[in-house]
């Protein structure tokens, strides 16, 4: 792959010149002696909840989520520190923990908000951080960030030209509530975005016309591939070849296979004598995932832990254009949440 240069400006190096190796960020090492002396990052990243046990596995079975009503903003730059995973020339690449938002209001606490002193404690100085790529709020997984803005647009523009050519560069993994008909395919669908009842929606366009595509309205693909299937689900590896809200979760609710933890649009898939079917997608509000007891039992989870479960969509790869010309391709990597690794065992659901 050709990698397009690009001036140096502000004493930062852009793709395509030598930054020297991976390495383990700050961050890690951060991480590493926060361990050791209890910070608040430290315990929002653990078990939520008390050593009591309410239930089959206690009051909080879902390891690896911020409470993010109760943290700082200290105290989310210690836990975004602590999740770092690479650091490399002007790059930074985080895990981030399902339920940060990137972005949002004013006043709220959010990964964008803390840049600024993110940056400072990973002894950037005056190069701030900007994202360059990011999941989701309700998805985990990988976050890229620059700290020089040529490498930033470089990359954002790397992004813009593979999806225009349909050449995936991201790659995530999720668990399905359900086992699509096929193991491998396209989803493609129409999709528009409403805000019905004062929440922003999704809502999927059969047979659109021009005025629709005019109005919003946006064609999405999706590539997947079933990786393993058991006790009624599946995990799903998903590669989105354009990019809309939700596009993900939506694509899966119509292939009859909500993701897991899904609170928002898995109500859309109905079942009658065991046979689903979608329910109209503009009638049919949001609402808590319910799981049959079968999965439950597998899950060893109760109701209401059921409702309280984290999305399990993870952003687990990332392909970048090769530091100098003629150079391979990089692979960015994020492990997964503890939680889903942990349902992955219970559904008996092998990564290969």
């Amino acid at each position: 792959m050709r990698t397009v240069p690009a001036p140096e400006m502000g004493g930062c190096r852009v793709l395509g010149q030598v930054w020297g190796g991976w390495r383990r960020g700050p961050g890690v090492r951060a991480a590493s002696r926060a361990a050791g002396s209890g910070t608040e990052a430290r315990h929002q990243l653990r078990h939520r909840g008390s050593s009591k046990r309410s239930g089959p596995l206690g009051d909080q079975p879902f390891p690896g989520l911020l409470q993010l009503e109760n943290l700082s903003r200290e105290g989310l730059v210690d836990a975004l520190r602590a999740a770092v995973v690479d650091q490399k020339g002007p790059l930074v690449t985080l895990n981030k923990p399902p339920g940060l938002p990137v972005t949002g209001k004013p006043g709220e606490l959010t990964l964008f908000s803390v840049l600024p002193e993110l940056s400072q404690s990973l002894g950037l100085k005056d190069r701030e951080l900007q994202v360059v790529q990011a999941s989701g709020k309700e998805t985990s997984g990988l976050v890229l960030l620059s700290s020089c803005p040529q490498t930033a647009s470089h990359l954002q523009k790397f992004f813009i030209y593979s999806r225009r050519a349909q050449r995936p560069t991201a790659t995530y993994w999720a668990i399905t509530d359900g086992i699509p008909a096929t193991s491998e395919g396209n989803i493609q669908a129409a999709l528009k975005l409403e805000h019905i009842d004062g929440v922003d929606l999704v809502i999927p366009v059969k047979s659109p016309s021009r005025k629709d595509f005019q109005e919003g309205v946006k064609s999405t693909l999706s590539h997947f591939h079933v990786v393993a299937m058991g006790s009624g689900c599946a995990l799903v590896q998903l590669q989105p070849l354009t990019v809309f809200p939700s596009q993900l979760q939506v694509h899966m609710v119509l292939q009859l296979c909500p993701v897991l933890g899904d609170h928002t649009y898995s109500a859309r898939v109905g079942t009658v004598l065991g046979q689903r079917f979608l329910l109209p997608a503009e009638s049919t509000k949001p609402q808590r995932q319910v799981l049959d007891e079968a999965l439950l039992r597998r899950l060893r989870l109760t109701p209401s832990q059921a409702a309280q479960l984290p999305l399990h969509l993870h952003l687990h790869c990332l392909h970048l254009p090769g530091m100098r010309p003629r150079e391979a391709p990089m692979k960015l990597l994020a492990p997964l949440p503890p939680y889903f690794s942990r349902n992955l065992q219970c559904l008996g659901l092998h990564q290969q």
